[in-house]
């Protein structure tokens, strides 16, 4: 593996000269569980963690922190496939089972949250992969992250399909109180079918959607990202009414579609997976994307259009892009404040 390779930029689809970490700092290791069978972890530690998003990117945020590399969520159109290849792994099979993790994060935002140099900006998580997949349960390193953000009053937002966030929400409340914090949980579709297969390691959408709900619940507001909508698949105006009908259901502060994207590494894996599942549909997808990696402009207006409509029917609005949805305690002589319908847009 070429672990000099793994750089700030390259988290991000770009490789650089400095690496975060030698070969010398990796301890690989299997788990015989059965949660975990089949899956190696690369432990390394990391000489930093807060990365910088590439001035070209399409992304409405600056800094990005994440703990981890790889996803055993296995979601066959991860856009953050490609990123394996920087490694020498392949980003199929590959990017499911050989997952990199920064055992000292931690520390090192802690330390990093601490220097002169840093201006306290906002701080996005989840948005390579995610850092509520499996692997979290084992290695415990979002607590001590959102503590050290915690300590700084730094403003973050996390972006998650994993339930086990709920394990942290009395440090997101305490959070909360003391800084901006935004909160999404990624929700694209309700068929179980097609969720057992191009989602394979995720929790169901039913028990995401119950993430939004205690969130809530507890005055964290939770906003929905709509994501994927798969053409073909999930995009029948009686599949987009159903999805928003529950994200609303659920007390979701905002909703935002968008439409399936195919980059390279992620293209090649889901060809794959649609030529085995839905043969058919081939030369469909050949079409639709045959001018790059996303969707026509026509067709992801289309179904923006579509949600935001639904979305005002059920009473949630549409979110603006590239915002957090602010959480402030109220005070003493105010009553709470009304969620604002704003949440992160991952792209």
């Amino acid at each position: 593996m070429r672990w000099e390779n793994l750089t700030e930029e390259s988290e991000h689809g770009r490789a650089a000269d400095a690496a975060l970490f030698g070969a010398d700092a990796v301890t690989t290791r299997t788990f015989d569980t059965p949660e975990f069978r089949g899956i190696t972890f690369h432990e390394v530690r990391a000489r930093s963690v807060l990365n910088r998003v590439p001035g070209a990117s399409r992304m409405p945020f600056e800094w990005t922190v994440n703990p981890y590399r790889g996803c055993t969520h296995a979601c066959v159109y991860c856009f953050a496939r490609k990123t394996h290849s920087y490694l020498d792994l392949d980003t199929g099979v590959g990017f499911d089972t050989q997952i990199v993790v920064k055992v000292n994060a931690p520390d090192v935002l802690r330390r990093q949250l601490g220097s002169r140099r840093w201006q306290g900006d906002h701080v996005a998580m989840g948005t390579n992969v995610d850092c509520y997949q499996r692997a979290e349960g084992r290695y415990r390193l979002m607590p001590g992250i959102i503590s050290a953000l915690t300590e700084h009053a730094n403003p973050f937002s996390i972006l998650t399909k994993g339930t086990l966030i709920l394990r942290d929400l009395e440090l997101l409340v305490r959070a909360s109180e003391v800084t901006d914090v935004g909160i999404s949980v990624s929700v694209g579709f309700l068929d179980t079918g097609l969720w057992r297969t191009v989602e394979p390691g995720t929790p169901a959408p039913e028990r995401r959607l119950d993430v939004v709900r205690t969130l809530g619940e507890h005055g964290i507001g939770c906003g929905v990202l709509m994501a994927p909508v798969i053409p073909f698949l999930s995009d029948d105006p009686a599949q987009l009414r159903a999805t928003v009908r529950a994200i609303a259901a659920a007390g979701a502060t905002s909703v935002t579609p968008l439409a399936l994207h195919l980059r390279p590494g992620a293209r090649e894996w889901f060809m794959a997976w649609l030529a085995q599942h839905h043969p058919h549909l081939v030369r469909r997808y050949e079409r639709l994307y045959a001018e790059g990696a996303y969707a026509p402009k026509w067709y992801q207006r289309r179904i923006t259009r579509q949600v935001h409509e639904l979305a005002q029917e059920y009473g949630i609005g549409p979110a603006r892009a590239g915002l957090a949805r602010r959480i402030r305690p109220a005070g003493p002589a105010e009553a709470p404040a009304g969620p604002e319908p704003v949440q992160l847009s991952l792209l």
